[in-house]
């Protein structure tokens, strides 16, 4: 078969003399079309330099192409040497014939742009479509990625959406003019498993219908079994194994491949949950989340009148016990987040009850803190790591002297990052590397409770493995409670000892994990574990699943019916009637 795409000895450096700073070395590898080739490895492998490098993103990051040749067969038949082509060429390439998936939406979509503007463009350029066709094809294209009310959601600005629907903005515009390749680069990472799974059969017919190749960079072993040709696995810069995919997940021949599907969290329908916490009438309580209520208004005309709310968390309650990890699950956009932000006081309650407290002889002036999904909104870039650790201390008013400097040191430690760390910025770390230091930042003030948003998800799996171990022995230590929100549900099945399902704003199940995930009562909650991507799930066809998510958009002055739970044993309640 003809090659879509022929790398070979690729080499990228840094700097003003990138050749002594190089940090990808001879990276070399074919793409047919129709072909999906994943490139595996930890954050600092060089898997996204080595596709950045691809269509000569790496230019505008401060990289140069040292040597070696990336050749792409154009629409024409014609070869062109990427490495080598002026600017001029690459404008009529990138985003025409090769699309491109970046790992963080917020630092892809303009923020003063609304999600439309930003589509619509893709059509104005590429098909130069007028305004109301190019319209009309940015709502088919947020449909086309299952983004409910696709036609409100176009005049959202970007931080007016999750992490997971900015991702799934970010996929439709490098689908929409149906590229020859694909670069999907982490592009599940913030997406709930069933989105995820929907994204993949999105992508597997689009390989079918355009014979489209994919280079798919990602950490999550069990998502390649289910979808890719072949693996390349690559380690500070170079390839240690490359091959078919059953060849390389039956027969691994480097260590570090070992090492890597070893660490892969396996999900096990709630054989592998925690038992290390016994909830009984001396358990203390932490956290009480009554009725828990929050809406937005949504206005319209050019007075910009109040025509109805945006119900994102309706009627929540819950409970949360000192030394209790407490896991929220459900899909991007179903008020998981949402009720995160409400209990930091960061969202206004429309109506319900939080009460947090701290715990007794604890040293803690914030009992509540919060590590958020996306490190690149949460670190200021012109601070260093050690002025970062500060903000919370300085938030209290308290010294920096010794004793602070230690504890930070200390937390570096235990999240994987060496102590010169300090004096270091946030651009110098991979995303992983970066969301370690939001982790150990929370931890500066010795909470009672840790807000967990999707905080391991940018996480490869050995670092992931790694910190969950460290969430569990702070806990066990200091008897940390933990509101965990993730789309895992391996993670969720591993730190969890109850779980709540959520579903356009509301609980439709909560109870024990073991009982949850091993015999599930919901429809949605059976649904999540379906797609849930596994090792022994090899070359799936990934059904696009058409289902409508239903709107959260309500009149003025409309309420919902009180919910009602039916027990399904002890401590696991599910929603009777939704």
């Amino acid at each position: 078969m003809s090659s879509l795409l022929s790398v070979r000895d690729l080499k990228v450096g840094f700097g003003p003399r990138p050749e002594s700073n190089e940090v990808v070395h001879g990276v070399s590898f074919d793409l047919a079309p129709g072909e999906t080739l994943a490139i595996v490895g930890e954050s600092g492998s060089g898997k996204s330099v080595t596709s950045m490098a691809v269509n000569r993103l790496i230019d505008f990051g401060g990289g140069r192409i040292t040597s070696g040749s990336t050749a792409f067969t154009r629409a024409d038949g014609s070869t062109i040497d990427l490495a080598r082509a002026e600017e001029r060429q690459l404008e009529g390439i990138r985003g025409r014939e090769i699309g491109m998936i970046f790992q963080e939406p917020m630092t892809s979509l303009n923020p003063v742009l609304s999600i439309g503007t930003q589509i619509e463009e893709v059509f104005r350029i590429q098909f130069a479509m007028s305004g109301a066709e190019a319209k009309t094809a940015a709502r088919e294209a947020l449909e086309r990625v299952r983004i409910p009310d696709a036609a409100r959601r176009l005049t959202y600005a970007p931080h007016q959406l999750s992490g997971g629907m900015l991702q799934r903005v970010m996929i439709a515009i490098a689908l929409a003019s149906n590229p020859r390749l694909l670069i999907a680069d982490e592009p599940t990472t913030a997406l709930d498993v069933t989105i995820q799974a929907q994204i993949m059969g999105l992508l597997s017919e689009m390989k079918r219908e355009t014979g489209t190749g994919m280079i798919f960079i990602t950490h999550d072993i069990g998502l390649v079994a289910g979808f890719a040709d072949r693996v390349m696995v690559m380690q500070q810069g170079e390839v240690v194994e490359q091959g078919m995919l059953d060849a390389v997940l039956d027969n691994p021949q480097h260590d570090y491949t070992k090492h890597l599907l070893n660490a892969v969290p396996h999900f096990s329908d709630g054989r592998s949950v925690r038992h290390d916490m016994q909830r009984d009438e001396g358990s203390r309580k932490v956290l009480e989340v009554e009725d828990l209520t929050v809406r937005f208004p949504v206005r319209a005309g050019l007075l910009k009148r109040q025509t109805g709310n945006v119900h994102a968390v309706e009627g929540v309650g819950f409970d949360l016990m000192q030394g209790e990890t407490l896991g929220i699950v459900g899909e991007s956009g179903s008020g998981k987040s949402t009720t995160a932000r409400a209990i930091l006081d960061l969202v206004r309650p429309t109506k319900g009850r939080i009460r947090a407290e701290g715990l007794a002889g604890a040293v803690s002036d914030k009992p509540v803190q919060m590590v958020f999904q996306n490190p690149n909104a949460s670190l200021n870039p012109r601070l260093t790591v050690k002025q970062l650790l500060a903000e919370p201390l300085i938030a209290v008013r308290r010294r920096i002297d010794a004793e602070a400097v230690s504890r930070m040191e200390m937390l570096l430690d235990r999240v994987g990052l060496p102590a010169d760390s300090l004096a270091r910025y946030p651009h110098e770390f991979s995303g992983g590397q970066r969301q370690r230091l939001c982790i150990a930042r929370a931890l500066m003030l010795n909470p009672s409770i840790l807000v967990l948003d999707e905080a391991v998800s940018a996480l490869d799996v050995s670092v992931q493995a790694k910190v969950l171990d460290l969430l569990i022995d702070l806990q066990n230590e200091f008897g940390l409670a933990y509101l965990f929100v993730t789309h895992d549900m391996a993670v969720v099945e591993r730190i969890a000892h109850r779980i709540a399902v959520v579903y356009a704003g509301q609980i439709v199940e909560i109870g024990p994990t073991s009982e949850v995930l091993a015999n599930p009562r919901h429809d949605y909650t059976r649904q999540l574990i379906k797609a849930v991507p596994s090792l022994d799930r090899r070359h799936s066809d990934y059904g696009i699943d058409l289902t409508e998510i239903p709107s959260l958009v309500r009149p003025m002055g409309w309420e919902p019916d009180a919910p009602r739970y039916e027990s399904a044993g002890e401590g696991h309640l599910v929603r009777a009637g939704a």
